[in-house]
């Protein structure tokens, strides 16, 4: 889209959240960063001599010796947690009253918006709807999803970090969220939200949106580009089965290049993940079942910036086509 596009975007009030998010994702992440970094600094101050524990050394007071071994609830946490509800409330109020959000008008058959986009927070969603199967897109990748935030307790058996920031004591789970949440998540939102344009193709910042432009990319399948058509298999099938042989080929060579891929992408996690021997200690620890369930969710996070690359370099639109599905 050109400038002035961009602007209409930007300025409308649907949008309000995703500018707001363009800012306050970067800096929260470089505010947790660098509160990391100052503990994982004065860890290693304390590190070396315990003593300085109850120096000038401490980060926010000095050492007190009547100071109470536990921090009560109250009124500690729960005035500063009433103290954020308040300025939150106030926020979302003078929002609402401030910006008119109206309602578009009644759905018309006949007459389909372009784009058609989706709420800014089910962008990705409708961007991953670009690389795979509707059902895979819109319902196995959501469920894996939240399924594995929920077993993200029971894999990270790691005591360290528990109320405090630090990046030295959980440098895996940082770069985990790091490329999960923000390198995709919110990169397929901006997308969704700049780049896609009429017909959902793709115009890069600076260029117009024109609902008359054609798109002479031509996409194709991966069994399509090494020349699978079956004329081997069919002659290994009964007659009756024969006008299936490509069918089967298809389905039959797709299996190798997920078996690869699920192989290499697996030793690469491994290799990142014993690089660092605090990691080898936490990895003696976990069970076969961790191990196995983390790498899984973990080569499904990767698959997702793979296929996109295969789309949009290559022109490959699935690896593996069957009757049934297609990835």
């Amino acid at each position: 889209m050109d400038w002035r596009q961009i602007w209409e975007v930007v300025s409308t009030p649907d949008n309000v959240p995703i500018v707001a998010l363009l800012f306050l994702v970067p800096f929260y992440t470089w505010y947790a960063f660098r509160q990391a970094i100052a503990n994982d600094q004065l860890i290693a101050i304390i590190g070396s001599d315990p003593g300085y524990a109850k120096s000038k050394y401490r980060k926010t007071q000095p050492w007190d010796p009547k100071w109470e071994r536990e921090v009560h609830t109250w009124p500690y946490l729960m005035r500063m947690e009433f103290l954020v509800a308040i300025i939150i409330t106030i926020i979302l109020m003078v929002w609402s009253l401030t910006l008119n959000a109206p309602l578009e008008e009644p759905s018309n058959p006949n007459v389909t918006m372009n784009p058609a986009k989706a709420p800014w927070y089910f962008l990705g969603l409708q961007e991953m709807l670009v690389y795979f199967d509707p059902w895979i897109a819109g319902v196995i990748m959501p469920t894996l999803i939240i399924v594995g935030l929920m077993a993200v307790p029971y894999i990270d058996n790691n005591p360290l970090g528990n109320g405090y920031y630090t990046y030295r004591q959980r440098r895996f789970a940082i770069w985990t969220f790091l490329v999960g949440f923000i390198g995709l998540w919110v990169v397929m939102i901006v997308i969704g939200t700049f780049i896609r344009g009429p017909g959902w193709m793709w115009f890069w910042p600076g260029q117009t949106w024109d609902a008359e432009r054609v798109d002479y990319a031509v996409n194709r399948n991966l069994d399509e580009v090494f020349g699978i058509n079956g004329h081997w298999l069919a002659h290994l099938l009964p007659a009756s089965s024969a006008p299936n042989a490509a069918i089967w080929a298809r389905v039959i060579f797709g299996i190798f290049p997920l078996a690869i891929f699920f192989v290499l992408a697996g030793l690469l996690i491994h290799k990142i993940c014993m690089m660092s021997e605090f990691s080898q200690k936490l990895y003696k620890r976990m069970s076969i079942l961790q191990l196995v369930t983390m790498y899984t969710f973990l080569i499904l996070m990767i698959s997702l910036p793979v296929k996109i690359l295969l789309r949009l370099v290559f022109t490959i639109k699935y690896i593996w086509v069957t009757p049934w599905f297609s990835i």
